[in-house]
């Protein structure tokens, strides 16, 4: 049950459109120079609007998408 936290998950998931690259840094195969390129994306595309998205930031690929796929929201 959720308890009024912002509307943030309630699981350890990052969300895509908001965190940093601290956050998101803590991913698997994504390190600091990717984190920077996902949120240079969001930058200058706007929010993310799938995960699939993420295919369109430099150096992520279809198996890092996979990966990722769970551990990341919206």
């Amino acid at each position: 049950a959720a308890s009024g936290s912002g509307g943030t998950a309630s699981d350890a998931r990052v969300n895509l459109n908001t965190a940093t690259v601290a956050e998101l840094d803590t991913l698997p195969r994504v390190g600091p120079a990717i984190a920077q390129r996902i949120i240079e994306w969001r930058d200058t595309n706007g929010r993310f609007s799938a995960v699939d998205d993420l295919l369109s930031v430099p150096g992520i690929g279809e198996k890092m998408l996979e990966s990722l796929r769970p551990l990341v929201v919206l």
